[in-house]
């Protein structure tokens, strides 16, 4: 976690960009065959970026918070949200220009 609401909105990006990778260069393009292993690992995968993105995203403004800078994390809070509204724009942007 780190005080920069901007570098942690970028390390949002980051994870979900090393995960899509992953899954793409390692994928088997998805399952042939029923297997009960699938639904497993997609369920771990999101309970997973459940997590790191609680605690990339909101875990310091909610201590920001409890510490009683309640101005200032909802600053916080809003700066790493907007931030990373902007880098998933520039996602899709990115995706009709190459296209």
């Amino acid at each position: 976690m780190n005080k920069n609401p901007y570098l942690n909105a970028g390390y949002a990006a980051a994870y979900i960009v090393l995960l899509v990778s992953g899954a793409f260069l390692f994928g088997e393009g998805g399952p042939d065959e029923p297997n009960i292993l699938y639904p497993i690992i997609a369920l771990s995968l999101l309970v997973l970026s459940v997590c790191v993105m609680g605690y990339l995203i909101i875990l310091r403004p909610l201590l920001m918070y409890v510490d009683g800078q309640k101005k200032e994390a909802i600053e916080f809070f809003m700066k790493t949200v907007a931030t990373f509204a902007g880098l998933c724009l520039f996602f899709v942007a990115t995706l009709f220009i190459f296209k």
